[in-house]
């Protein structure tokens, strides 16, 4: 079996099919010169159902004269083939290289079969078999370009149907119910072949040969535009070929719409209509977070953003996930609300048919935001609309397939020259993962993540899957589909947990259903440690592989100590963990509402680095100390005295949202996590960031307790060159930058040393922080002039969306 994690590249290919037909030389020779048939039996797992891997089979047998049968079964396929050595030998070996609708093989294990008394007379695809399931589900994937353009060809029997789809494209999570991956376990079972589409499902030469999502006109699901109230009204008022084509006529007279789309309802408007974007955000109740736009194609996208070589492949990959992209200066008006204070652009291209029909005759791009109040799960039925969303918007395009599972829009971004995800969800999410090398593949292990950007992980076989993305567990009707989620896992997979996995903080949501469920199997795992492990684990880190040196940079996060932590330097492998440096820890005014108001952060850091009457004597005529002398200075004082709602913490974030607040973004509040530092970094320009190195803001490496303690980063000089620089009026893109500078160095300057005296070559980065691009790419390229190899995740997000699978591979790797 390959021992290759997250499969994404040539090297990663070619080390796969090595493995894979690393025991070609244990093929059999027949008997003798005339018994020149010999038979095996081939298991093959990976991303092999709802992929066309079947039909797929069936051509590579007839190319090669091999006869016998395919089958599904669980989520594996098993393949009996009958043939000469030569022959099968070249079917094995096209079998384990196949890579058609996002087919992946992890694993191909074979045995040999004696000749039956009479061979088959042609190769077949044969009834699909039960069994337990393996971890091999397809994600779903974006409309391939043959039916994409099939969609849109007046000359075409499927001309303007939103539901058309192959073997190479279509749906596959969102309408799974059970296994075998077959249509009558699928909610298009209520929806059977006419007689065309089933000459075309029996047709080894069509594309549709056994694509299970096949549909057209005649016999699939069917889109209705209505009004939510229940009252009538005409298409022809609206000068429209269809319902999907009224929506659009809908959107350009500035309506909201909801729309129902693969794995849930969305909400869309103009995203030049500043009265629609405007009425959006009031009526889902999001304040400031920027809305994903929804472009026709490509070029539409490049009016509006800069797009490389590496954002362009993800834009138009099979995952078609919201790619956030540099903003144009000279781009075409958008409404200001759409991404409030950043300059950059979340977009995304069609991904279903009905996407394509929707963007036909658009000359600008859509705002296309999951259907959902926020902090809440997304919408999948109707009842759910009326229930939560009716006041959002007057009508809605629907659609009489139903939903199996909720999916979101996966997320990511371009940093250091590669592609990696923020969010995983649709195309991306559950694909199989393979463990790291010298994992035991026999426990079942369950990993239930953190509280924000909820997935869980399940392994079994030496295999795991992570679940799409959840969301956070704050919110109660989010809890509630968490744990619906769950039991679909643990349902759809037959899966008994021996162990589960989750984080060492009490308040968790997570934490706390382990200890309801799980009390006898849990294995608790620091936040940090499981950040790096996941990290590990991407890169195939071997389980007995060399100690790293982790840097862990995010908000907070409990230590093993239990201390808040969330600027970390950890001496660690899968099973021990040990913090070796640290940032500096700084009281959390407040506790949880020092993530909510910037200038809480702001407050403690100059109280421990210089406290109030030297802030004063240097700095009363700032705004800065008018805006804070404002606040109960009192209180805030007698908190930071007794330690009561403060408590201490080194948390990367915090100092983040301090340094934002001092120079003016987000001061009072933010209204979604991380805003302060995203707008602080969209200030940034690559003139600001060539500045003179001297101009750097500067910080010290010091010893905690006087000398004795962790060695720490210490911000008392970045502060003195701050608030100098406020006192010259210094623009604030400038002193963003400098901040950026200075900590990039000082960290990568901690590295140095701690790799040094730790005999330490390699460095895995993870935590929210990492996600920006300017800080990340700065550390990135510190590291590589020092000679340490840094690991960064690129398919598993780096923030806390990646921490089940990391706990799932600590709690393994201690299991003996």
């Amino acid at each position: 079996m390959s021992a290759v994690v997250l499969h994404n590249d040539a090297t990663h290919a070619i080390a796969r099919s090595s493995a894979l037909l690393a025991n070609e030389h244990a093929w059999p020779e027949p008997r003798d010169a005339t018994a020149t048939q010999i038979g095996c039996r081939l298991h093959v797992r990976g991303i092999v159902q709802g992929v066309g891997f079947r039909p797929g089979t069936l051509k590579l047998a007839r190319e090669f004269a091999v006869v016998g049968s395919v089958r599904n079964e669980g989520t594996a396929v098993i393949i009996d083939a009958f043939g000469t050595p030569e022959n099968l030998r070249a079917f094995e070996s096209a079998i384990a290289n196949m890579q058609r609708g996002g087919a992946r093989v992890d694993a191909l294990d074979r045995e040999n079969l004696p000749p039956p008394s009479s061979l088959p007379s042609e190769f077949s695809i044969a009834a699909s078999a039960t069994a337990q399931p393996g971890m091999g589900i397809a994600p779903d994937w974006a409309t391939c370009p043959a039916c994409a353009a099939e969609s849109l060809d007046p000359f075409t029997r499927r001309y303007r149907y939103p539901f058309t789809a192959c073997t190479d494209c279509g749906p596959r999570l969102s309408v799974f119910e059970r296994t075998p991956y077959d249509r009558a376990n699928t909610t298009l079972a209520g929806f059977p072949l006419c007689a065309e589409c089933a000459t075309e499902y029996a047709d080894v030469a069509d594309r549709r040969f056994h694509a299970q999502a096949i549909a057209c006109h005649a016999c699939g699901p069917r889109v209705q535009l209505r009004r939510l109230d229940g009252r009538a009204f005409a298409l022809d008022a609206l000068s429209c070929l269809d319902d999907t084509d009224a929506t659009t006529s809908l959107i350009d007279k500035g309506q909201i719409v909801l729309i129902k789309g693969l794995g849930g309802y969305q909400l869309a408007c103009d995203a030049r209509n500043n009265d629609a974007v405007a009425r959006l955000r009031q009526t889902k109740r999001r304040d400031a977070k920027p809305f994903a736009l929804l472009a026709r194609d490509l070029a539409m996208v490049r009016l509006y953003c800069d797009v490389d070589a590496t954002a362009e492949a993800a834009l138009g990959s099979a995952a078609a996930p919201i790619v956030l992209l540099p903003r144009r200066t000279d781009a075409p008006p958008l409404a200001a609300a759409i991404a409030p204070g950043l300059n950059t652009l979340g977009v995304m291209l069609p991904n279903t048919p009905l996407h394509h029909l929707l963007m036909r005759r658009r000359r600008a791009p859509i705002v296309l935001t999951s259907g959902n109040l926020s902090a809440e799960p997304q919408a999948i039925d109707i009842e759910q609309v009326h229930a939560r969303l009716a006041h959002c918007a007057d009508y809605v395009l629907d659609h009489n397939r139903p939903i199996a599972r909720r999916i979101d829009d996966s997320l990511g971004r371009v940093i250091g020259g590669k592609f990696r995800i923020m969010r995983r969800a649709r195309g991306y999410a559950p694909a199989p993962m393979q463990l790291p090398p010298g994992f035991d593949p026999r426990p079942q292990v369950l990993a239930l993540g953190g509280d924000l950007k909820n997935c869980f992980a399940l392994l079994r076989d030496g295999q795991g899957v992570l679940s799409q993305h959840i969301g956070d567990l704050h919110d109660a009707a989010c809890r509630a589909d968490y744990e619906r989620a769950l039991a679909d896992y643990l349902d759809y997979y037959h899966f008994t947990p021996e162990l589960v996995a989750c984080d060492l903080h009490p308040g968790y949501a997570a934490t706390q259903f382990a200890e309801q469920h799980y009390a006898d199997r849990i294995r608790r795992v620091g936040h940090h440690h499981a950040h790096i492990a996941a990290c590990l684990g991407e890169h195939a880190w071997p389980r007995d592989g060399a100690k790293v040196l982790g840097i862990a940079l995010d908000g907070i996060g409990l230590g093993d100590d239990g201390s808040l932590c969330g600027g970390e330097f950890l001496h660690c492998d899968y099973v021990d963990c040990t913090r070796i440096g640290t940032f500096k820890p700084v009281a959390l005014l407040g506790a949880d509402l020092a993530a909510h108001e910037p200038w809480r952060n702001t407050y403690a850091q100059i109280m421990a680095e210089m406290g109030w009457s030297r802030f004063a004597e240097n700095y009363d005529e700032l705004d800065l100390f008018s805006f804070l002398e404002s606040k109960p200075r009192e209180l805030l004082d007698a908190m930071l005295k007794n330690g009561v709602q403060a408590p201490l913490a080194s948390s990367t974030g915090r100092l983040f949202d301090a340094v934002a607040a001092a120079i003016g973004i987000c001061r009072e509040h933010v209204a979604y996590e991380g805003e302060a530092a995203m707008r602080m970094e969209s200030l940034i320009s690559a003139e600001d960031l060539a500045e003179e190195k001297v101009l750097d803001y500067p910080f010290a490496i010091p010893r905690l307790d006087r000398g004795r303690g962790l060695p720490y980063i210490e911000p008392l000089g970045m502060w003195q060159a701050l608030l100098g620089d406020l006192v010259l009026a210094t623009p604030p893109a400038r002193m963003a930058a400098r901040f950026h500078r200075g900590l990039a160095v000082v960290i990568v300057r901690m590295a140095m040393q701690l790799a040094e005296k730790y005999a330490i070559d390699t460095v895995a980065l993870s935590g929210g922080v990492f996600q920006n691009r300017v800080l990340t790419e700065l550390v990135l390229a510190g590291l590589e002039k020092s000679g340490l190899r840094a690991l960064l995740p690129a398919q598993l997000p780096v923030n806390d969306g990646g921490l089940a699978w990391g706990q799932a591979l600590v709690a393994l790797a201690r299991n003996h």
